[in-house]
């Protein structure tokens, strides 16, 4: 193929502006590294002629390297080279990752992208199949000119987004450089329609993770903008560095989950933000998990002090297989919030009220194009009515990493009797439910997990939603079977606070008495029993979604460890 257009914009960038500042590293110490725009396309071309000298073109290429500027010139390098990327986390020392051995037999590398510090970690997964060589990324000198020139002959496909593999082994989402340029396109004419763009980029999100992957690196490489990088690690030890990184740079474009917007704001003192102006930050998406209408509002009042304007924060929608993003509300007031019946919404309609289950509201979907399908029938439903979310467009995956069967039955999927102007075929089941009201898009949950309760559907990111106003930690709300009926449980992490035992002992009886009480109002379903456990027990994935059936699986087998005085 023809040089991918992530690569040509680098090279572009390294000649127009060569000394400028392409990329920032924030340490724990918030020192910064940098890389000009010439010197990540010399480190990444050097890179790439050490791959090619181990690899072939269309070879896969793992990166298991800490976040920092070693992993962007391991992604562009690998690019640059002619192999298809795999980001991953870097396996903790000591403990055998399941999910890295799982991808490295699924991807069959020819080579692992490290680094010095943590080389001795991966090497032991370099034994499967043959074994792929194992390169250290700071360990080779990427600045002195060299001999050589990389591959002209290129894949197709970029990378492969390994899903989480919550309730399946980890799948590779193939992403070609054409999906990954016209999602880029996607999200600039959703998110920033009048072209009114960010002067900086801001990211502490993995680069493994596709958020993370599009947003803190090939976000500033297509624009032109310098990105400021921190780790996942830096916001979670101290949320305000990402709030004071926004504030330190100019126009930032940033992202994240809903519980960042939680921790930052209340973890974040004023001491923190003493001298700092909120009121140049141009865009913050929330996505990858539900949107909370309090936590937005907790973020919103929390920072207005500093002058952060509500509206900037605009919740997104997408997911690997389409790149990342679907759908967005354009940008004007602060996100909008919309009341449901939560008893209609049980049955498969949305009928607006007064009083009931808040959604976001992610605007009417452009490009992508978006339907809302029976799953079953694949008949194509009218507005207001509970579907799968069906998605077309350039920028959806032509599949996953050899799994034909799968990737027929998910990318392959047709509409039966479309509407006018739809087509047909060639449509991606996202396993999502939700529906479009006056032409905008609104989600209730994935069909996975959808919980049937008394014969009853209820929807558990609700369910938690409400659980955690009370609780304010983690929850997972899983449907079990006892004697042929499903009854709904709750695991709910919570944190002992008291003085005494007895002070603990309430404290813990009173979350159990309000999130039965909350459920049973606001969703009509009885509570079977509520698990309360220490904060950090409930098993998430590596993009911070809750695992329900492990939540199960611990569940039956009595694996929690309940919170006890």
């Amino acid at each position: 193929m023809s040089e991918p257009p992530l690569l040509a914009v680098l090279r572009e960038r390294a000649s127009l502006q060569p000394n400028d500042t392409a990329f920032l590293f924030y340490d724990e110490d918030d020192a910064a590294q940098t890389l000009t725009w010439a010197q990540l396309l010399r480190r990444s071309h050097h890179l790439a002629l050490d791959i090619q000298d181990h690899t072939c073109v269309g070879d896969r290429a793992i990166i298991l390297a800490p976040q920092g500027l070693d992993y962007i010139v391991a992604f562009l390098g690998a690019l640059e080279a002619g192999v298809i990327a795999a980001p991953l986390s870097v396996p903790l020392a000591g403990i055998h990752d399941e999910r890295v051995t799982a991808v490295l037999a699924d991807a069959a590398p020819t080579a692992l992208l490290t680094t010095a510090a943590v080389a001795a970690t991966v090497a032991p997964y370099a034994v499967t199949g043959p074994a792929p060589v194992v390169l250290e990324v700071d360990a080779t000198d990427l600045d002195t000119r060299r001999q050589g020139r990389v591959r002209r002959d290129r894949p197709e496909i970029a990378y492969l987004q390994y899903t989480s593999g919550s309730t399946r082994s980890p799948a590779g989402v193939e992403i070609t450089h054409a999906n990954l340029s016209a999602n880029w396109k996607q999200i600039v004419a959703g998110i920033l329609p009048d072209y009114r763009m960010p002067q900086t980029v801001v990211s502490w999100l993995p680069f493994y993770h596709d958020m993370g992957l599009m947003l803190g690196l090939c976000a500033g490489v297509f624009g032109g903008w310098p990105t400021a990088v921190m780790s996942p690690m830096s916001f979670l030890a101290r949320p305000a560095r990402w709030l004071q990184l926004l504030a330190r740079h100019p126009l930032p474009l940033s992202a994240a989950p809903n519980f960042a917007f939680e921790l930052a704001a209340t973890r974040t003192s004023d001491d923190d933000m003493a001298g700092l102006d909120l009121g140049g930050v141009l865009r913050i998406l929330s996505g990858a998990e539900r949107v909370s209408e309090a936590t937005l509002t907790r973020f919103a009042r929390r920072f207005a002090r500093f002058n952060l304007d509500p509206s900037v924060v605009r919740p997104a929608y997408g997911l690997a297989e389409a790149t990342l993003y679907v759908a967005a509300k354009e940008p004007g007031p602060p996100a909008e919030f919309v009341s449901f019946a939560p008893e209609e919404l049980s049955e498969g309609r949305a009928v607006r009220c007064a009083d009931g289950t808040p959604l976001v509201n992610y605007g009417v979907p452009r490009s992508p194009s978006v339907r809302i399908v029976d799953p079953n029938t694949a008949a194509e439903l009218p507005a207001d009515t509970v579907g799968e979310i069906w998605v077309r467009g350039d920028n959806v995956s032509p599949g996953y990493w050899r799994r034909p069967a799968e990737t027929a039955r998910t990318f392959g999927a047709t509409i039966a009797a479309p509407s006018a102007g739809t087509p047909p075929d060639g449509w991606l089941r996202t396993g999502d439910l939700g529906f479009l009201s006056r032409g905008e898009l609104f989600i209730v949950g994935r069909i996975k997990d959808l919980l049937i309760v008394r014969g009853r559907n209820h929807y558990p990111d609700d369910i938690e939603a409400t659980t955690q106003e009370i609780s304010g930690g983690r929850a997972a709300a899983i449907a079990v079977v006892d004697q042929n009926t499903e009854k709904l449980v709750l695991i709910v992490e919570v944190r002992k606070r008291g003085h005494s035992d007895d002070e603990v002992a309430e404290t813990l009886r009173t979350v159990r008495r309000e999130v039965t009480s909350a459920i049973s109002n606001a969703h009509g379903v009885g509570v079977e029993d509520v698990v309360l456990v220490a904060p950090g027990s409930i098993p998430i994935t590596t993009s911070g979604k809750v695992r329900r059936a492990s939540c199960v699986e611990l569940y039956r087998s009595d694996g929690f460890a309940r919170l006890t005085v």
